[in-house]
């Protein structure tokens, strides 16, 4: 009974009934029991209906499902032969794009090579000066990091094609201009071409942009070259059309700075020292004597003329005059002595046709001795250099060089004219002195003829 009771109450457990749920008696038990089961019957059927239930409607969704499987199944078969398809396709365009994309690459990399060379032309280009602001619109297509379009492709060639132009034109256009003291004035700038600048009948040069952001700057050059050089500058920038002469540069501007460093006649006499100062004093001197000298005897061959053409009348302050005065005042005399009167009158006139003849020919020969003497200063003065500072330094040297050949020249330059001045004055003299001994003899000779003639 006891194993009996054990059993009800552990199925009482199992079929979720409370064995101790106010049953007095095994008899109220039993009908709570079967009252229970009867429930749990009728759950039982409730819950096999809504299972049936749920049972089709899942075989229905079931059905629906394989019927969708099947169409996706068709579409994921589509879809494989679609993408097997553009697979190949994809292949081929990108072999065409590796193709195409060298291309581009090498035609990328060609711009921004011309694009960054044309740039640092730009930035030393003298056509800058009169059209600024390429370099900056340059720059941005050399650094830009993907191919330009064709706009900016366009403007490349553009800008290229109007650098080539304008190198080969004469341009006139206004800019400023920083002058020597740093003073800036507006100028009206002739442009030659990319070689020279040119405003006021002087060179300009100008100063690179230091950047694409930046503008060039034009400068008056400290000095200017030689005459030669420059005279050409007025008419070409007065010049409207046709040809010109002018001095052009081109290195542009480079062989212009270097002859501004040419020392004039100024500094080139100062070059030699005081002795070439002594050597230009001489020369003055020597040319004035010769001037004079020149002047003498004009003068006086003037007044011979102008007797010789006038023999009827005496006109005395000529030597041919007084010639002829002697003559006619010593006719009666013999003729040794006759002529010796004559001959008088002329040893009397040469002291002033010779004076200062014997001056210049000393001056002429001083005149290279004293360069030979600045040669040797220039020359020991070199030698004190090298041996204070040694031969590592040209300009240490050049001063004591540059006497020791300016004096050399000077005294050359100063011989060569006063020699040829003395033999012209010389030959003068000899001339003027032949027409007076002429005329002694033809007077001597008339009167030798007359003594001879039969009375």
């Amino acid at each position: 009974m006891k194993n009996l009771l054990k059993y009800f109450i552990w199925i009482s457990f199992i079929i979720n009934i409370s064995p101790l749920s106010h049953a007095d008696t095994l008899d109220d038990l039993l009908q709570k029991v079967m009252a229970e089961r009867t429930l749990q019957t009728k759950e039982l059927l409730e819950r096999e209906k809504t299972f049936e239930k749920k049972f089709n409607q899942r075989k229905s969704l079931l059905q629906a499902a394989k019927q969708e499987l099947k169409k996706e199944e068709i579409l994921s078969e589509k879809l494989t032969k679609t993408y097997e398809t553009n697979e190949k396709e994809l292949t081929i365009l990108e072999a065409e794009l590796q193709a195409t994309v060298g291309v581009l690459g090498e035609f990328f990399g060609v711009v921004k090579q011309v694009s960054g060379d044309f740039r640092g032309h730009i930035l030393h280009s003298l056509v800058s000066v009169e059209i600024p602001g390429r370099a900056q619109w340059i720059e941005s297509i050399a650094t830009k990091k993907k191919l330009p379009n064709t706009k900016e492709l366009r403007h490349l060639w553009f800008e290229i094609q109007r650098e080539i132009t304008e190198l080969g034109k004469v341009s006139k256009f206004q800019a400023e201009v920083i002058s020597i003291d740093g003073s800036k004035s507006i100028q009206n700038i002739t442009r030659i071409g990319g070689f020279n600048l040119v405003s006021q009948g002087h060179y300009l040069t100008f100063e690179e942009a230091l950047s694409s952001n930046s503008h060039p700057t034009v400068l008056e050059l400290n000095r200017q070259p030689a005459r030669k050089f420059t005279r050409y500058i007025s008419d070409l920038e007065l010049a409207s059309s046709g040809y010109h002469f002018f001095a052009l540069d081109p290195s542009r501007g480079s062989l212009i700075s270097i002859l501004t460093h040419i020392p004039d006649l100024w500094e080139k006499i100062q070059q030699g020292g005081w002795v070439g100062f002594v050597i230009i004093c001489v020369f003055l001197f020597g040319l004035i004597i010769v001037i004079e000298r020149i002047f003498i005897l004009h003068k006086e061959k003037q007044k011979i003329l102008k007797q010789l053409n006038n023999t009827d009348q005496i006109i005395e302050n000529n030597p041919v005059g007084e010639i002829l005065i002697s003559y006619k005042e010593n006719q009666q005399i013999d003729l040794e002595s006759l002529e010796l009167k004559l001959s008088e009158v002329i040893i009397k006139y040469l002291p002033k046709l010779e004076r200062g003849i014997s001056t210049v020919k000393m001056l002429a020969m001083l005149s290279p001795l004293l360069g030979l003497l600045g040669t040797v200063t220039g020359m020991i003065l070199t030698f004190q250099s090298i041996t204070l500072f040694g031969t590592g330094d040209p300009k240490l040297m050049a001063g004591g060089i540059s006497q020791a050949l300016v004096t050399t020249v000077m005294g050359l330059c100063c011989a060569i004219p006063l020699i040829l001045a003395h033999t012209v004055i010389v030959s003068h003299a000899d001339r003027l002195r032949q027409i007076l001994e002429e005329q002694i003899a033809g007077l001597l000779a008339g009167k030798i003829q007359d003594r001879n003639k039969p009375t």
